[in-house]
């Protein structure tokens, strides 16, 4: 791959979550940066917002050439389609956008797909991921070769693949204590399942919407994961027979050194002045809090972990969002930040954040993007998980890999003193630091050139090279389709 071949045209279509744009994103400029034209794709609101975060000049929407953006070998463009869903709508916001998409995303999609083709990029293969498996059906139609890429661990994915069709016992409202055994997973207890498949689920349509891409999946030439073998190696092995799944992550961008590091999709503006305030701290001291764009803690957790914090006598980054920042005690910011002992933002550069010498330990909701950027920051973690895949992942890094402590439900002040304590001070933080360095080097080594996962992304590019050269694009002329 000496150069750039931009009759090869990938289009990426992610669901409008801040959790699903941003690791398809790096996996779109992976693709690229191996020499295609990959054009990244989800709805306009999502497109308008986060072009309105965005710190660098980001491309406007055109069909000329200065909507290009070089990234490595390749380049890589926006376009973005139009669901239907009326920003102002105050009802059910999830529920109202699942069904828009349903109903509006299949012709949207295919439009923009022909606009392509009348552009002369024809489309040589479609990139999805959760939430939207119409996707695969749009690319079956017009005869395009269909990829999903799976947002969460390949253990997850085992779990739904089985819960979904049916393929070993589960918690059920008659036997909530079922242990479940997986091939390659260690035995599950029901407190350590995703949330979202117990009986004591209350998001029954989130549920729906997490198994509904398993019905459609078989039209996917390629599943990837957003993980890395030597992460799940069992796992993905023992999966092999049953619905290969392929690892091409971890989708972190691990530092500022090219251009296309700096394309981001973020909703909100980072403040990237808290870097600042890092290079002024001591090694290996600050405990950095963040819970994600979705999770919202209670007036009483934000209580509890603010007066934790500060009793920890540790200096803290937190992240804040502006919409749980009224949660906080009354005065605590101005006092903390008063006492030069903490900084609040309402959001983080969160990667070159865990890059930093004196962060010490990260206090996380266990989402798998901040799992993945903690591992290969090398840096520990205090888990707090909420629902959903985020139990497991808690875990995991806790339990499987051993660079993290569990901080129990509900939070308390003493909890999170005590919790801190044990992730910074004494011999077995000494080992949880060393075994999270050996996580770095494992995560980066994957996703470095010839690695596991790099290997694994030059191969996807190289099949649809062949099929492009192949039957498969003769064959979509003759039908009228491309």
């Amino acid at each position: 791959m000496g150069e750039a071949d931009t009759s090869l045209h990938f289009l990426f279509v992610s669901f409008p979550g801040q959790g699903h744009v941003n690791p398809l994103l790096r996996f779109a400029k992976r693709v690229a940066s191996k020499g295609p034209l990959v054009t990244f794709s989800t709805t306009i609101d999502f497109g308008s917002r986060i072009r309105a975060a965005s710190q660098s000049n980001f491309p406007t929407d055109s069909d000329s050439d200065s909507d290009l953006i070089p990234v490595g070998l390749g380049f890589l463009r926006f376009e973005f389609f139009d669901e239907g869903v009326d920003p102002t709508d105050t009802g059910d916001i999830l529920s109202n956008l699942m069904r828009k998409l349903e109903a509006n995303g299949p012709s949207a999609l295919a439009d923009l797909i022909h606009r392509q083709s009348a552009a002369g990029r024809p489309v040589s293969c479609l990139v999805n991921n959760p939430f939207i498996p119409w996707a695969l059906d749009v690319g079956a139609d017009l005869s395009i070769p269909s990829a999903v890429l799976w947002i969460q661990s390949c253990a997850v994915f085992s779990i739904y693949y089985h819960f979904h069709h049916r393929l070993v016992d589960f918690p059920t409202e008659d036997n909530l204590e079922t242990h479940v055994q997986l091939p390659g997973i260690p035995p599950m207890a029901p407190d350590e399942l995703p949330t979202f498949i117990l009986p004591s689920n209350p998001y029954k349509s989130l549920t729906e919407a997490i198994l509904a891409q398993f019905h459609n999946i078989s039209k996917a030439r390629w599943i990837f994961a957003n993980s890395f073998d030597e992460l799940e190696h069992d796992t993905f092995k023992a999966l092999e027979e049953v619905v290969p799944i392929i690892p091409i992550g971890p989708l972190v961008d691990v530092g500022e050194k090219s251009f296309e590091d700096k394309i981001k999709a973020d909703l909100w503006k980072s403040a990237d002045h808290c870097l600042d305030w890092l290079e002024t701290q001591k090694p290996n001291s600050v405990v950095y809090v963040s819970v994600g764009s979705v999770v919202r803690l209670s007036a009483d957790e934000m209580a509890e972990f603010a007066f934790g914090l500060r009793n920890s006598g540790r200096p803290f980054l937190w992240v804040v969002r502006e919409d749980v920042r009224e949660l906080l005690p009354e005065g605590f910011e101005k006092a903390v930040e008063a006492e030069g002992t903490a900084m609040l933002v309402g959001w983080s550069p969160q990667e070159k954040v865990l890059a930093s010498k004196s962060v010490a330990c990260f206090i996380t909701h266990c989402g798998w993007n901040s799992t993945l950027e903690a591992m290969a920051a090398g840096v520990p973690v205090i888990a707090y998980p909420q629902w959903g895949d985020q139990v497991p992942d808690a875990k995991f890094l806790c339990d499987i890999c051993g660079i993290g402590v569990r901080l129990s439900a509900p939070a308390t002040r003493e909890k999170v003193e005590k919790c801190v304590a044990a992730a910074i001070d004494g011999e077995e933080a000494v080992r949880m630091r060393s075994r999270a360095a050996r996580w770095r080097e494992a995560a980066r080594e994957a996703i470095a050139a010839n690695g596991s996962s790099d290997r694994n992304i030059e191969k996807f590019v190289d099949d649809v090279r062949k099929w492009v050269a192949g039957a498969g694009r003769s064959s979509a002329h003759c039908n009228g389709i491309l």
